[in-house]
């Protein structure tokens, strides 16, 4: 998915004075500042973005803004006179409300109980549903949500839900408006409709505080950017003078002369991992493919063309056929995560949250559980053979934390994903699956997956990474097949891997292939 880059003649006229201004604002924890002397202007009309690694200060920066969070020091203003929050209900009473990244609804709600939950519409001693529900519908309107007022949050799809919340925060006029990483479960086409709908709120004149990980979207929106790193504000900028690269130079502090580390060449080995005519859930996905040691396979394709189903029915999470899989020049009969981690493959899921961590558990649980064979032999848990594979994992795999007793769930996403990470590498495997390596985390910690991911294949092991990122397919991968409508439609390899023949190949129907071999 490509953004255009905001244009100067793109900017709209915004007020001079700030809708919100915040002076110094600053935020410890005991001995521990985790924001310090930040001082930001908001204005009416536009599109204001705070970006920074995970860990930088822009969920607190949020939090202190929208009254969720009391600062340490530091003081606010609208439009000139001072404000202070004692919570966000007064904050929104201001004017101000956080949309948060998680989905928080009432799934057995409607929509319109949803949008009025706390704040219920009455006609003498009754809930005015009618007036509920025509309120509903204009504000929905207004968003450019397909959803009726009467329908039920828990079966909606997910970019409608995301929806609902803007709508929420829509339903009493807002001055400012704050999104945090509103796209980060979005589909392409459902991330283009949401940045739409921003750019109608700035038109309208709402002051947009938004927060993404994803720098196109930044390059593509914003009027201004303020950068934050190791919670001290850098500085802030007319987005027209940063490109992507700036912006994540500024966020890590050091020039990225190569995020992604340099091609190893071709590779000639014989496969670690063959399938032959893979079938899955029935035929709706098929295919057949190789991996050697050495080498980063990348799997390419539209959102639901099929690669994570693919993937899936290999390790035996769906159910799939197929002629042949070798691993390790073994034979699997019949796909199982159990079978195929013994034999030496295994998966790292795109859903770390849902599937891939415990994350009311901590560290140990998580890293440990899928390989209690090897950390515990004697099938009684080792307390301190855990904790030492806990401590070898922070320190290989960089994960950064203040106490080894911290839960998962309490993670950044960059350090969740490298915790899932060192969790399937526990195992010794030779043949690694990583679907959607770096999605939902910050440019600092997708260099260091690029990082891991290149010490793996150079260590003589395989991997398949799927990715939705072109750029990161691209700069990764030493071969790519690319799937269109749950069959590998093409194979990319050498010069011809680019973002614009991986485009040609998972969205066009037409038999033009030159330069590009059958999979």
């Amino acid at each position: 998915m490509n953004h255009p880059a905001r244009k100067a003649t793109d900017a709209p006229a915004v007020s001079e004075k700030p809708v919100l201004h915040a002076e110094g604002l600053t935020k410890a924890y005991g001995p521990i500042t985790v924001l310090k002397d930040v001082t930001l202007d908001i204005c009416a009309g536009e599109v204001h973005a705070v970006i920074g690694e995970n860990g930088a200060g822009k969920s607190t920066l949020m939090k202190l803004l929208s009254g969720h969070v009391a600062p340490t020091g530091g003081a606010m203003s609208m439009a000139g006179t001072p404000v202070a929050f004692a919570d966000a209900v007064q904050a929104e009473d201001a004017g101000i409300v956080l949309v948060h990244q998680e989905i928080l609804l009432a799934a057995d709600l409607t929509v319109a109980q949803n949008l009025f939950l706390g704040r219920e519409l009455s006609r003498g001693f009754r809930v005015d549903d009618r007036e509920m529900n025509r309120r509903t519908a204009e504000v929905l309107a207004r968003v450019g949500a397909n959803a009726r007022p009467t329908t039920r949050v828990g079966d909606m799809p997910l970019a409608q839900r995301q929806l609902v919340q803007i709508a929420r925060a829509l339903l009493d006029d807002r001055k400012v408006m704050i999104l945090d990483e509103p796209t980060a479960m979005l589909a392409n086409d459902e991330v283009d409709a949401l940045l739409g709908i921003v750019r109608n709120l700035r038109a309208q004149g709402v002051a947009v505080l938004y927060i993404s990980h994803r720098l196109e979207e930044v390059e593509a929106l914003a009027d201004r950017v303020t950068v934050l790193r190791d919670g001290k504000m850098i500085g802030t900028w007319p987005a027209i003078d940063l490109d992507q690269r700036r912006m994540a130079e500024l966020m890590v502090g050091r020039e990225l002369s190569m995020l992604y580390p340099p091609k190893r060449g071709a590779v000639t080995a014989d496969p670690v991992l063959s399938v032959e005519e893979l079938s899955v859930e029935h035929g709706k996905f098929a295919g057949s493919f190789t991996v050697r040691p050495g080498e980063v396979l990348g799997i390419g394709g539209m959102i639901g063309a099929g690669r994570t189903e693919l993937i899936e029915g290999l390790m035996g999470l769906r159910p799939s056929q197929a002629r042949a899989i070798r691993v390790n020049g073994r034979n699997i009969t019949r796909p199982d995560v159990g079978v195929m981690m013994q034999a030496g493959l295994v998966y790292l899921t795109e859903d770390r949250k849902g599937k891939g961590l415990l994350l009311n558990e901590g560290l140990g649980p998580n890293l440990t559980l899928q390989a209690l064979d090897l950390v515990n032999p004697r099938l009684s848990l080792d307390r301190r053979q855990e904790l030492q594979s806990v401590k070898a994992a922070v320190q290989e795999y960089d994960i950064r934390v203040r106490t080894l007793s911290i839960e998962a769930g309490q993670l950044s996403g960059g350090n969740q994903q490298k915790l899932l990470l060192a969790k399937v590498m526990l195992a010794g495997p030779s043949v690694v699956i990583i679907d959607e390596p770096t999605r939902g985390i910050d440019i600092g910690n997708k260099s260091q997956i690029y990082r891991f991911i290149d010490d793996l294949v150079r260590a003589g092991k395989a991997c398949v990474v799927i990715s939705s990122e072109l750029p990161e397919l691209v700069g990764l991968s030493d071969r790519v097949l690319v799937m269109r409508g749950g069959r590998f439609v093409a194979e990319l390899t050498g010069e011809d891997i680019t973002e614009q023949n991986v485009v040609y190949a998972a969205a066009s129907s037409g038999n033009d292939t030159e330069g590009r071999k059958r999979a």
